[in-house]
């Protein structure tokens, strides 16, 4: 709506209706008797006046601001008289204050009513308004009041915000009406989120709120108004009700941060500089939302009187002269507002200068890095005199005195210590500095000292980027046992447009990316998105209350490391005819073709044993020769990039190689022969004995065996035998050659055994003597003699069995060149054992040895004579050593003797038996030379 011009007039509504509740219809005949009788010009005119009056009053509500002090408002107590048409809109104007004793009883309020006043230099008109009623802006009053009009009863006020922030405080005290058992007070506000000039009435209805007040004898009224927010503005107005006759204040408001009471400064202690000038410092109250000023009071004694105000300072630290450090000197402080606003503190608690300059440092606490220098300045004062910097001496954790070399004497009374090239602090119990006293050089010591930190900052920063080249994670981790306590560590980290500087460095405009802790106590920070070729420079950053450390900064370019995917479709065989492992593989997507691959693998069994084959070129498949043909392997692939950057990536899944033939078998199988004879038949039946070949032999299965038959007259056949292991024949010719082949499904066997029957070579007497020596139920020895004769023997067939038991005929074929033989078994020595010893030729088998006795003297005496060239040298050894006993036992007993006192001369010794002492002496000499 278009806003009206200030000529414009004022429309005055009808009475409201709001008259006096207790006698409505007298106040109306009162009304109208007085309009009829005062019907004049004059009262025209002043009718005319008012209305101009109200025209610019109507709009606003004065507000009085309340100030960082006390201050004075008048209570006004509400006048009945003045009620009339020019009171529309509201429930009662006046422009003046009665006596409260000649005044009738007050209209009742609830809490949403409040005054409404407009007042000068020389006037004041107030009316009880309601917030339902015409809204009126709220405007701050440019006039202060005070006690001095004239009014009926004033009060003294004074609010302030507590320290805290949590509460604001109004003490109340009447100057001129005292309290009394009927008093009660009560105190209303408002509070809202605009500035006082854009509240109006309206905007109280409903929010109206009744603070908490307390009264007391003689110390007037306290209320407590719960702080919502600091720059939140408070409408506030007091009602006080003396039996039932109430009196008002005019509306006030307040901003919280205006008037705020800080806590006293904390913390009062001395502190150095490096030139050793003295300084008083302090600490800020907490929760104060603005800088401070100070005011720094000194006296000689801690009493109430004799204080001197010092100095207004800006900083929590004043220097002081050097003289006031010998004597008993206090020292406070209280603080407010720079800029002025508010309440001063209370006064600090008076603090002792000379009790806190025993011994002062600077710094009195250093965190630094390993590896990096510190240094340290004290003032030492003995009593009531400082101590000359040349009689200074420092030790480090009171164990250690650092030399003399490291000290600089700054002047006459400052001393500098310097530690080169430090270490890492390691934990001492519930300690994680090192201490440094600053002492006399009679070695007194003050009980305070200076504390040292040093951190390991050598932090390793790796980053991987995925397969997938979607993220790059990076992990870093930090020794848990420098990690001081109240220590956060974090990445910070810029990013460069593309690749990396040469040297990084650290930059203010950094970011810190958040990571996660591992169980390891490791951390682990993901960037996803980001950009594959930009440098990204990163750094761990150590924050402590005592300063910031950071480490060397590292650049990493995520396109350099890459961890690409593991090869896919891996697969591998035992070649055939070749006998070699052939592997292949398809590469990983996302991946260039220049990669180079490693293969492990391994014989698949319990236990595995990996074997790591490279191939450097960018071929997909690789043939690696292998020892073990028959046996199943495991095999896995891993890649990277060929020049070397970025990470191997994770192995492959497992291929698995199947177990078949490769080769026809090398060997048929070493095989012999046993003869029955059937005498009344005229027969010899043989049957042929072997073992089943072994896989490395058979390369790698055998599907059947073969007997190749062939006599003298030139007939031959074959005689196929399955799987089995022995094969019977008659044997009619005094020629039979037989030979064992080996076949799979690759071929026969090219090397095999034969074996030829003879009957002329059967009579031949190769083998002169045979002897069984027993060594122990595993083993026995077999020693034989040979024949002249002029026969080539190929090989020797050994011949065993127990003859107590029902067992198989046992053999084995052993070369032409030995004449003994060990022969493993499980031997049962007290039973009895046939021992045959068989020479082969390439014609035919020889007569056989036989003994069923194991020899005596024999294998012994070779053993025993070892002995016997033992058993001279262990005599003679044991000569030497009894020879060596007896020289120590004569020296023993002239020193023993030596010390021994004469009974005659000395008391204790007389009844004692030293021989006897010796002989149990000698006795444990002897024992343990045994």
């Amino acid at each position: 709506m278009p806003r009206r011009a200030d000529t414009e007039p004022v429309i005055v509504p009808k009475p409201t209706g709001l008259e006096s509740p207790q006698h409505p219809e007298r106040a109306g005949q009162r009304t109208l008797s007085a309009l009829q009788h005062r019907m004049n010009w004059s009262i025209i005119l002043t009718v005319v006046v008012l209305l101009d009056f109200l025209q610019m009053a109507v709009p606003h509500c004065m507000v009085h601001q309340i100030p960082p002090r006390n201050f004075t408002l008048p209570c006004m107590l509400l006048n009945e008289t003045f009620l009339g048409p020019f009171s529309a809109g509201v429930a009662g104007g006046w422009s003046g204050w009665r006596r409260a004793s000649e005044t009738k009883p007050p209209l009742l309020m609830n809490e949403e009513n409040f005054l409404c006043c407009i007042w000068s230099d020389h006037n004041v008109d107030c009316s009880l308004y309601r917030a339902s009623m015409q809204a009126r802006r709220f405007i701050p009053s440019e006039i202060s009041i005070n006690a001095s009009q004239g009014t009926d009863s004033s009060w003294n006020i004074e609010c302030w915000m507590k320290g805290k922030l949590d509460l604001l405080v109004c003490s109340l005290r009447g100057l001129k009406l005292h309290l009394r058992n009927n008093l009660k007070v009560d105190l209303y506000y408002a509070v809202s989120e605009l500035s006082l000039g854009d509240i109006t009435t309206s905007s109280l209805e409903g929010t109206v709120l009744v603070a908490q007040c307390e009264c007391r004898e003689d110390e007037g009224c306290e209320c407590w108004v719960p702080a919502l927010s600091l720059n939140y503005t408070y409408i506030l107005w007091l009602k006080r009700t003396i039996g039932v006759i109430p009196l008002w204040s005019p509306l006030m408001s307040v901003k919280p941060i205006d008037i705020i009471k800080p806590e006293p400064p904390l913390n009062l202690h001395l502190e150095m500089t490096e030139r050793g000038q003295v300084k008083v410092c302090w600490s800020n109250p907490l929760l104060v939302p603005y800088p401070l000023q100070y005011e720094v009071k000194i006296s000689a004694s801690s009493g109430q009187s004799g204080w001197q105000m010092v100095q207004v300072a800006l900083e929590t630290s004043l220097a002081i002269e050097h003289p006031l450090l010998g004597s008993s000197h206090w020292v406070r402080v209280r603080c407010r507002s720079r800029d002025g606003a508010g309440f001063w503190s209370d006064w600090s608690t008076a603090y002792d200068l000379s009790e806190g300059a025993g011994v002062l440092y600077f710094p009195p606490k250093i965190l630094t890095s390993v590896g990096s220098n510190a240094s340290f300045h004290c003032i030492y004062k003995n009593k009531t005199k400082l101590v000359a910097s040349q009689k200074i001496v420092w030790w480090l954790n009171l164990a250690e005195e650092i030399p003399e070399s490291q000290y600089t004497l700054v002047n006459d009374r400052v001393s500098k210590v310097t530690l080169s090239n430090l270490e890492a602090t390691k934990p001492r119990g519930s300690f994680f500095y090192h201490a440094l006293y600053c002492c006399h050089q009679n070695r007194e010591c003050h009980h305070r000292y200076a504390e040292l930190y040093v951190v390991d900052m050598d932090i390793n920063i790796t980053c991987e980027t995925d397969g997938y080249l979607t993220k790059m994670t990076c992990r870093w981790s930090a020794n848990p046992t420098t990690v001081l306590l109240g220590t956060s560590l974090q990445l910070r980290y810029y990013r460069s447009r593309i690749y990396c500087a040469d040297f990084p460095s650290t930059s203010p405009k950094s970011e810190v990316k958040e990571c996660s802790l591992q169980k390891n106590h490791s951390y682990e920070c993901t960037f996803q998105p980001f950009f594959l070729l930009s440098g990204y420079t990163m750094w761990i950053e150590f924050k402590h209350f005592l300063g910031t450390l950071e480490s060397s900064p590292t650049c990493v370019v995520p396109a350099d490391v890459v961890k690409p995917l593991p090869p896919s479709d891996v697969e591998a065989e035992i070649t055939r005819k070749v006998g070699l492992l052939n592997v292949s593989w398809t590469n990983p997507v996302f991946t260039n073709n220049e990669l180079t691959f490693q293969i492990r693998y391994a014989v698949n069994r319990g236990e595995i044993a990996w074997e790591v084959y490279e191939v450097s070129n960018v071929s997909r498949s690789a043939v690696i020769k292998v020892q073990k043909l028959c046996v199943q392997y495991v095999v896995q692939v891993r890649c990277r990039e060929l020049d070397g950057s970025g990470y191997w990536s994770n192995w492959s899944r497992a291929a698995y190689t199947l177990v078949r033939d490769i080769k026809a078998p090398l060997h048929g199988p070493e095989f012999w022969r046993t003869i029955t004879e059937d005498p009344a038949r005229g027969q010899k039946n043989v049957t042929l004995l072997w073992e089943p070949l072994v896989e490395n032999r058979s390369l790698c299965s055998v599907s059947r065996y073969v007997v190749k038959h062939q006599t003298a007259a030139n007939t031959s056949w074959s005689e196929d035998v399955g799987n089995g292991t022995t094969c019977s024949f008659l044997w009619t010719e005094h020629t039979h050659t037989v030979t064992v082949l080996a076949m799979n499904s690759i071929g026969v066997s090219s090397m095999n055994y034969n074996l030829t029957l003879s009957q002329q070579m059967s009579t031949v007497d190769a083998v002169q003597s045979l002897h069984a020596y027993p060594v122990n139920s595993t083993c026995v020895v077999l020693m034989w003699v040979l024949s002249p004769q002029t026969y080539v023997i190929t090989s020797f067939i050994i011949e065993w069995k127990n003859l107590n038991k029902e067992e198989e005929m046992k053999w084995v074929r052993v070369p032409p060149n030995i004449r003994k033989y060990y022969l493993y078994d499980h031997f049962i020595l007290i039973e009895k054992y046939q021992f045959s010893l068989y020479p082969v030729f390439a014609g035919g088998v020889g007569k056989s040895r036989a003994t069923d006795q194991f020899a005596k003297g024999g294998y012994e005496s070779e053993n025993n004579a070892n002995l016997y060239m033992v058993l001279p040298i262990v005599l003679s050894t044991s000569v030497l050593l009894l020879g060596a006993l007896l020289v120590s036992h004569q020296r023993m007993k002239r020193l023993f003797w030596e010390d021994v006192p004469n009974p005659k001369n000395c008391s204790w010794a007389q009844g004692v038996s030293f021989q006897k002492r010796m002989d149990i002496l000698w006795s444990l000499i002897m024992v343990t030379a045994c």
